[in-house]
């Protein structure tokens, strides 16, 4: 692979939908976040006018405190999105503390939206309890959905691929939307979701993959590493012993096989579990030979990339130029609709 500087990608027709996508640089990027929303970025590049952001600023709402690691996960961020297949020739790439108007469309935003639309979006509460070893109890923790919504709407995004659990927020966007234009008149388009195909993923100790939970398999990892972990991973509580017949569907090792496994594998998998005609270590050692064969070529692709740190500045540079353009139009409106020009 021969790591090219940028060029613009094409005019896209006016018939083409845009989407926004952002995801947070709270560490290393993982094999959940490649299944459950990198192949679908990718795919939809050929077909949406694409952009693609690296949240940085969400990523302070709950890491205030360690600036630097933000700052260098983003780095690390860029390599594995352009490793996992992110083209600047096909999508707009960038960083979002790059692109001001986020932030002044955030504080316009914030003087419409009810303080009792953040306090039920659900998830506030959720990592409020899983993340209870940080203070988090601050309005940027709270008002993050408002950020959200600002970096959606300052591009007037049609779609925005979403998983399941974060349909609640893309409603939010929509609620404030409706509450905008009604009050200062027809300004944004009401973003649809776009559902993602493939589920959110169990980490090694069951529980959903996360950064912040400390289970995640990282699409950098060493390989070797990960097989030690896949062989560790929790399987179905009640399978305790080898010659216990088991449930694939209440086994966490299973998503992956749906995702990564051919169908004959997939077959191979339930008619063993449910016989015990097969061990979770040989289950075990089938996915994660499949998902070394998906993690080799993206990271020697990473590798290139990494070597080029220039090329990586200049797409990021130019990405943010193009969204610059866009979002700088969007405010103009929205200053002119609010009285504010």
């Amino acid at each position: 692979m021969t790591v090219d500087a940028p060029t613009p990608p094409p005019a896209t027709s006016s018939r083409r939908k845009r989407v926004l996508s952002g995801i947070r640089p709270t560490g290393a990027l993982h094999v959940g976040n490649l299944l459950g929303a990198l192949d679908s970025w990718v795919a939809m590049q050929d077909e949406y006018d694409c952009f693609f952001t690296i949240v940085d600023w969400h990523a302070l709402t709950t890491d205030y405190a360690s600036p630097g690691a933000v700052r260098q996960n983003v780095s690390d961020m860029a390599l594995d999105l352009l490793a996992a297949g992110i083209s600047p020739d096909r999508s707009t790439l960038f960083i979002q503390s790059d692109i001001k108007e986020h932030a002044e469309l955030h504080l316009l935003l914030s003087m419409i939206v009810p303080l009792g639309w953040l306090l039920r979006v659900p998830t506030y509460k959720e990592q409020l309890r899983e993340l209870s070893g940080r203070d988090l109890e601050t309005y940027g923790f709270l008002g993050y959905p408002v950020l959200q919504a600002a970096d959606i709407l300052a591009y007037r995004a049609d779609a925005v691929p979403v998983g399941e659990d974060q349909v609640a927020h893309l409603e939010l966007t929509r609620e404030i939307v409706r509450r905008f234009n009604s009050i200062y008149g027809s300004v944004f388009p009401e973003p649809e979701a776009k559902l993602r195909a493939v589920a959110r993923l169990p980490g090694v100790d069951g529980r959903k993959m996360s950064k912040s939970y400390g289970n995640a398999i990282a699409l950098a990892e060493d390989l070797s590493q990960a097989r030690r972990r896949i062989a560790t991973m929790v399987t179905d509580p009640a399978r305790k012993r080898r010659s216990d017949p088991g449930e694939p569907t209440a086994c966490p090792v299973f998503p992956f096989h749906k995702a990564l496994s051919s169908p004959e594998q997939i077959a191979w998998v339930e008619q063993g579990c449910r016989t015990a005609g097969i061990g979770c270590l040989e289950c075990k050692s089938v996915m994660a030979d499949n998902l070394v064969a998906r993690l080799e070529p993206l990271q020697a692709r990473r590798r290139e990339f990494a070597a080029r740190p220039d090329t990586v500045r200049q797409i990021l540079d130019e990405g943010a130029r193009r969204a610059r353009d866009i979002a700088a139009g969007t405010l103009e409106e929205v200053r002119k609709a609010m009285g504010l020009a």
